[in-house]
């Protein structure tokens, strides 16, 4: 495993060592002790979800008020950008964004820290999106930022208006938003 910083230092990217032979392939998405010794702290994963969505699909940008999560997210199949926004007030990279692609052939993961807003969009026909969250899921304390918000400039690859949740056509601006 390698750990690659983004322009956040807390986000981070995260590159698998993959076993390839003419039967497939093997690597190892998270193994404890590696991850401690290589990204310096350790996250307890308590819940771990699966999304499938189709071509242009915009997830986001979600997060929670109390009992963050942080996420590490991959995807299985397909291809997506994946976003996370800094909004934990007081630091250095407050309201900054930093983004990958996440495919099912580069196999790399993103590490999305607590105290960030999160969202993709899916640039292949349909993509399968796997990660793990240290906080459970609380529907009472989510929130959402829009997508496109001004203040953010997110240089999404966008071909064509995205397709959205009722949620994120809903969601407020940055300067808006409960954080």
């Amino acid at each position: 495993m390698k750990v690659i910083a983004t322009n956040i230092p807390d986000a981070l990217i995260i590159e698998p060592r993959v076993f390839t032979d003419e039967r497939g392939f093997f690597f190892e998405s998270f193994n404890q002790r590696r991850w401690e010794e290589l990204a310096g702290f350790s996250p307890n994963f308590v819940q771990h979800n699966h999304s499938r969505s189709v071509r242009n699909v915009l997830r986001g940008l979600h997060y929670q008020v109390s009992c963050p999560q942080g996420k590490l997210v991959r995807v299985l199949r397909g291809e997506v950008y994946d976003v996370a926004v800094d909004i934990r007030r007081g630091s250095p990279t407050f309201g900054q964004w930093t983004g990958v692609r996440l495919s099912e052939e580069n196999k790399l993961q993103f590490w999305i820290p607590e105290g960030f807003a999160h969202g993709f969009l899916v640039l292949s026909d349909v993509a399968d999106l796997f990660y793990l969250a240290t906080e459970f899921y609380a529907p009472e304390h989510e929130r959402a930022i829009v997508w496109n918000d001004p203040d953010l400039h997110i240089d999404w690859p966008l071909a064509g208006e995205p397709i959205l949740s009722v949620k994120d056509r809903q969601a407020l601006r940055f300067r808006e938003a409960e954080i």
